[in-house]
């Protein structure tokens, strides 16, 4: 018998306590399907997809010491388009489902609360539903001329099965599956950590007076980006499209990944835009990684980590060519990604989750203790970067969807890229009205013999503003 609830994991909880009016949680991931979307169809396929995946039908509750995803008899509907992208999924005083589907012309739109799963999660959902309506539709359909770009592998890579993904259902997280103190390390010590470590005697009085990491003031004064607010907090939303294989040669010619060459760009774009950096001359970005590579899951929960790079640009501008920049990023992002490493770091989380003290306290100062981790979290980053890497949709999704996309709503500008059919697309979002990052983005492609396309979401009162005719 299915669980008819569970409690949510760190790394869910932190999304409950900062989230905001600007940033409230949500991302989004659409595919773009070829012909205008049937709506009776895709309630079908949501329908038969929402039944496979239990871990959808739940709501979030709040008990007294911690929020807990609890199974619901709500039934999901596909409405169009009609809301800002990655408008507000949870709130309080409502009793709803945590995920959205919509439509738009070609596109088959789905926007998760990202307490409820993450990208990979999500792209599972996506993938069977829009698989399940390309089969409803008709296989035989128009537009499945099979003559898509092949894609050369990339580290990044997340293909996705032939097969219809396991039933979802409401199930324990992955991080207290392989992270909890009294399970045996799953990833293989390397010869660092077992080597011998000396360190200064702390007394249990002094070790009470360490000052938590997270709250330290940072070794290096990061740039922390600044612009203009959007007028009602929705988040700007910039779309490029371009050939995969033109800019992962790019990646390749400086001998690094496609997440590394896009953060470098990244760095270079924002410091062009910007101008001098001052004292505070370092960027630094967050990068998830999905655990599910070197911890096998099949949970739709959240399972990822994060890994923090910088880069600090000189005032004269030695060692700022981006192949520098792509090698420094490449040193650091490496030792990091490893699975011994991103163990150590998530027992030692799991273990300050787990403490006494914690689990008794209240929900709402749980709360307070986790926004005031993520302030000192967010004081360390510059911008925050995701790739899903290349999807390989089963047929008919195959020949019959073009671009895919994804981007998150934003407190700080970032960018998320994915790619499907030989197309890579990036998608940048910020809390600013502001997009001279971006313009230095396309700029630097552009340059380098990339071929890109740009659609920007409006934000302000003039975007807004009805267009006189042939304006």
């Amino acid at each position: 018998m299915p669980a008819s609830w569970v409690r949510l994991d760190n790394a869910s909880n932190i999304f409950l306590a900062a989230r905001s009016d600007a940033d409230p949680k949500v991302f989004r991931i659409s595919a773009e399907v070829d012909h205008a979307v049937e709506p009776r169809l895709l309630q079908q396929a949501l329908e038969a997809t929402y039944e496979r995946y239990r871990l959808y039908h739940a709501v979030l509750r709040g008990g007294m010491f911690w929020y807990y995803l609890q199974t619901s008899d709500l039934r999901p509907t596909v409405s169009p388009e009609h809301l800002p992208t990655c408008a507000p999924i949870y709130r309080e005083d409502r009793r709803n489902l945590l995920f959205r589907v919509a439509y738009r012309r070609q596109r088959i739109i789905l926007e998760i609360f990202h307490a409820l799963s993450d990208g990979t999660g999500a792209l599972w959902f996506l993938t069977d539903l829009v698989t399940a309506y390309l089969r409803a539709q008709g296989a035989g359909a128009a537009g499945a001329d099979g003559g898509d770009t092949a894609l050369p592998a990339d580290p990044a890579s997340q293909p996705v099965e032939d097969e219809p993904h396991p039933a979802h259902e409401l199930i324990a997280d992955s991080f207290s599956h392989y992270f909890h103190r009294t399970r045996e390390p799953f990833a293989p010590a390397d010869a660092e950590s077992e080597a011998p470590r000396t360190a200064p005697l702390r007394t249990a009085a002094t070790a009470a007076l360490r000052i938590p990491r997270w709250l330290r003031a940072p070794r290096t004064r990061v740039h922390r980006i600044r612009g203009t607010r959007t007028p009602d907090n929705r988040t700007r939303v910039v779309e490029l499209t371009m050939p995969a294989p033109a800019v992962l040669a790019l990646a390749r010619a400086q001998q690094t990944s496609l997440t590394i060459y896009l953060t470098a760009l990244f760095f270079r774009a924002l410091r062009e835009s910007i101008g001098p950096l001052g004292h505070a001359n370092t960027l630094a970005a967050s990068i998830p990684i999905n655990l599910r590579q070197f911890f096998p899951s099949t949970s739709a929960r959240n399972f990822f980590a994060t890994v923090r790079v910088e880069h600090a640009f000189d005032a004269d501008g030695a060692g700022d060519d981006l192949g520098s920049i792509c090698r420094e990023l490449e040193a650091q992002f490496k030792p990091k990604a490893t699975p011994q490493a991103l163990e150590r770091k998530l027992r030692r989380l799991i273990r300050f989750e787990r403490t006494p003290l914690l689990r008794i306290l209240p929900r709402v100062l749980k709360d307070a203790i986790l926004r005031l981790i993520n302030w000192g979290n967010n004081r360390g980053l510059s911008v925050a970067v995701s790739n899903l890497g290349r999807v390989v949709l089963p047929e008919p999704a195959g020949s019959r969807v073009g671009r895919m996309l994804f981007h998150v709503s934003a407190v700080r500008p970032q960018f998320c890229a994915m790619s499907h059919a030989g197309l890579l697309t990036i998608s940048f979002t910020s809390p600013f009205v502001e997009t001279n990052h971006v313009r230095a983005f396309v700029r630097m492609l552009t340059d380098s013999g990339v071929d890109v396309s740009v659609a920007a979401a409006r934000v302000t009162e003039d975007e807004l503003a009805p267009q006189e005719p042939g304006a």
